[in-house]
């Protein structure tokens, strides 16, 4: 394969520069692909193809010309010709629509879109054949296991009226709730329900295997995903193209490409499909994970100092939070697990200003990935929640005055909405426990709590206001309708919309391309969190590209294809590089995890 000297730009490159390279082997010295430019530069809301670029630019429309030749074998004169003038347009498009975003976009970031390219067109993972087939048959066979120890057909699990009654029959109320879309009841069968959750984690064995066959029967995406892995290791290199769009998310983070099928952002951890990914004979693949990039990130945009020091010191960042949390000098990982592992959520959760009903909803699903979590009486006790705290939690606590009968009413009507499968009395006991751990993050995290406030006036004061002058907080620009990121690049939040809740405070929401979404300061937090850590794992990235291609950036983590002979050093190097100093986070403490295997579900303790 030869590479060309010229540099090539084209507005949708995974699928051009693929045909360049796998037909005609030729690498372009540099890839520009402007769709991924436009996402980057103007949001995933407004529009990014060819057509609303040109209305954007005040170019000559792109035309309708290939509907002429659809479905046609051969071709008239004539629609040959107006396929070529409408190809010649194309291209003088495109040059343009460079010509347009190229003095505004930074070089760094363009190298980035490089090399996500040439992990499609240029991959370096392979696959084995022989663990994917492995992998479809043992689904098969689970499949068909579990419907003949249940005695039930395929059809019954996979309709919900039939599932219903096949749990009716056994003595369990199939679980329903209030449907999003319609407003009625409906079933609630999916797997992030917490009342499907709570009978597939419960005693009744038959009703869990039941559970577990209808998920087997509802969940094609790892049959999918396998099947379609199994037919790209047909291909006669046997190597994996990685489908992935640059600034896919409004945190400008890559995502799977639509319709790709493989997602590689969310391959089940210690799954077939993971170890399925191998680097070809001769090498290995190497891993490198930010290690709670986003908590460290949200501490130093919010100068929260005393989480910085327990990122700073190596030890156990949960325990040591912990500490001051519960109020425990000596909680650690083995005696006081359960309270370390409320900690670790509250970290991980609760620095996006979670309230307590969701925290306490999500637990019971499984928060964050985790095991499903219901607080016990037990537990309570451990926090060291009275009676009169139970009681105050329902009728009001002593600060709120003469509005905490209201506020405690209020409190019992959002307990009662979370979906549950205990007694009301338990529910009452989880509730109470998920509060109590809610409000102590917040009082050992003040920097974190200020921060939001200062967020909410960002929104208010400039985000919300058209003619509003920029404000400059640390490595982040706040401006009307959007945020500025380190990196040169934009968060966007189009056609703003103030409303006034029931007591008058003001209520932000902003255009999705669909529909209008909150805009408060939690989902800013997140989204300026997760952003700021983009630049941070990007920037690694571009450290390591001169030496190491990243074969898949996943979240905050980065996969090299690395020769067995430098992989040792490489282990070292390529930490450094993600890990070295940040110019715009001055002092923030990094750390990654870094691992080597030929199976890249391997890679990684």
């Amino acid at each position: 394969m030869r590479r060309n000297g010229k540099t090539w730009v084209t507005g949708n490159s995974q699928f051009d520069v693929a045909i360049l390279t796998w037909i005609y082997g030729i690498k372009p010295a540099f890839i520009f692909d402007t769709l991924s430019m436009a996402r980057a530069l103007y949001g995933i809301d407004v529009g990014n193809s060819a057509k609303k670029l040109a209305e954007r630019f005040n170019l000559p429309p792109k035309g309708f010309a290939t509907q002429s030749s659809d479905g046609l074998y051969e071709l008239t004169a004539e629609v040959e010709k107006e396929l070529a003038d409408y190809c010649k347009h194309d291209v003088f498009l495109c040059e343009k629509f460079l010509d347009n975003m190229l003095p505004q976009f930074p070089k760094k970031e363009l190298k980035l879109i490089d090399a996500t390219i040439r992990m499609f067109t240029e991959p370096q993972l392979a696959l084995d054949k022989d663990l994917l087939q492995t992998a479809i048959s043992d689904d098969e066979s689970l499949r068909a296991s579990l419907l003949g120890k249940l005695n039930v057909k395929e059809e019954e699990l996979a309709s919900n009226d039939k599932f219903a009654a096949v749990l009716s029959a056994i003595g369990i109320d199939p679980p329903t709730k209030i449907s999003p879309t319609t407003g009625k009841e409906a079933y609630a069968f999916a797997k992030n329900d917490a009342l499907f959750q709570q009978i597939l984690n419960g005693d009744n064995e038959e009703a869990v295997l039941l559970c577990e066959a209808r998920m087997k029967v509802k969940s094609t995406q790892e049959r999918t995903r396998a099947q379609r892995f199994l037919d790209i290791a047909g291909r006669a290199d046997g190597l994996l193209p990685v489908p992935v769009n640059y600034a896919h998310t409004r945190t400008l983070r890559w995502g799977a490409a639509k319709g790709s099928n493989i997602n590689m952002q969310n391959l089940k951890r210690g799954g077939k499909l993971r170890k399925s990914i191998v680097a070809p004979p001769g090498y290995k693949c190497v891993a490198g994970d930010l290690s709670q990039i986003e908590p460290r990130v949200l501490a130093h945009l919010a100068d929260f100092t005393e989480l910085l020091e327990i990122f700073k010191s190596g030890e156990d960042a949960y325990a040591l939070f912990g500490r001051i949390m519960f109020g425990m000098p000596t909680l650690n990982k083995i005696d006081n697990s359960e309270l370390r592992q409320s900690s670790k959520s509250a970290m991980l959760g609760a620095g996006y200003r979670l309230g307590w009903a969701s925290f306490a909803s999500q637990l019971l699903v499984g928060f964050l990935g985790a095991p499903p979590v219901r607080y016990d009486r037990v537990f309570m006790k451990q926090l060291g929640i009275s009676g009169q705290t139970v009681v105050e939690f329902m009728t009001g606590y002593p600060h709120e005055g003469r509005r905490g009968a209201a506020a405690g009413a209020e409190r019992l009507e959002r307990m009662m909405e979370i979906p549950h499968t205990c007694t009301d009395k338990e529910l009452l006991v989880h509730c109470v426990c998920a509060k109590e751990i809610i409000d102590r993050y917040r009082r050992a995290s003040e920097p974190i709590v200020s921060f939001w406030g200062f967020l909410d006036k960002m929104i208010a004061t400039v985000i919300a206001v058209p003619d509003a002058a920029p404000v400059t907080h640390k490595c982040l620009t706040f401006m009307p309708g959007k945020i500025k990121l380190p990196n040169g690049l934009f968060m966007t939040y189009d056609k703003i919309k103030v409303e006034t809740d029931d007591i008058g405070r003001p209520q932000y929401s902003y255009w999705n391309g669909k529909t209008y979404k909150a805009l408060h300061s939690g989902i800013l937090a997140e989204n300026v969190t997760s952003g700021t850590a983009r630049c941070v794992i990007g920037d690694g990235m571009l450290r390591v590209q001169p030496r190491y291609r990243c074969a898949v950036p996943i979240h905050d983590e980065a996969v090299y294809v690395i020769p067995d002979a430098e992989v040792d050093e490489a282990l070292v190097w390529i930490k450094d590089q993600l890990t070295a100093p940040v110019s715009y986070l001055p002092g923030i403490p990094l750390d990654a995890t870094i691992g080597a295997a030929q199976r890249y579900g391997e890679s990684k303790a």
